[in-house]
């Protein structure tokens, strides 16, 4: 793999600190919700968005990598995937996210895998 998907991408617009909860999310081709939850570990960075009713509030994890730019001033954040490649991610479970150290490996292997 060429990229780190854990890490934001320089030029992404993102720096430490910034909460970015609440933020809309705009796939390559609209919007798909809202982010529920942050986090900036080292190595696992990443973002939870609340998908509401567009695929049954299903919440999708979205590795730190995928996120092409940050517009703080209209508070959204924009990620290089497609709607139908975020729907088909595996979906997010909160329990086995605290209680399963290798639970982000396969989010790694989806989001990993080359995209168009």
């Amino acid at each position: 793999m060429s990229e780190d998907i854990w890490g934001y991408r320089p030029g992404a617009g993102y720096q430490k600190g910034i909460d970015l909860i609440g933020y809309k999310v705009e796939a390559t081709d609209g919007s798909i919700g809202k982010i529920d939850k942050h986090s900036e570990d080292v190595g696992s960075s990443h973002v939870v968005v609340d998908t509401g009713i567009w695929i049954f509030g299903k919440h999708v994890l979205l590795p730190a990598g995928t996120i092409e730019r940050i517009d703080r001033a209209g508070e959204t954040v924009f990620v290089n995937r497609t709607k139908d490649q975020i729907k088909d991610a595996p979906e997010f479970d909160e329990a086995k996210y605290t209680g399963e150290p290798s639970y982000l490996e396969q989010f790694a292997r989806y989001y990993g895998q080359p995209h168009m």
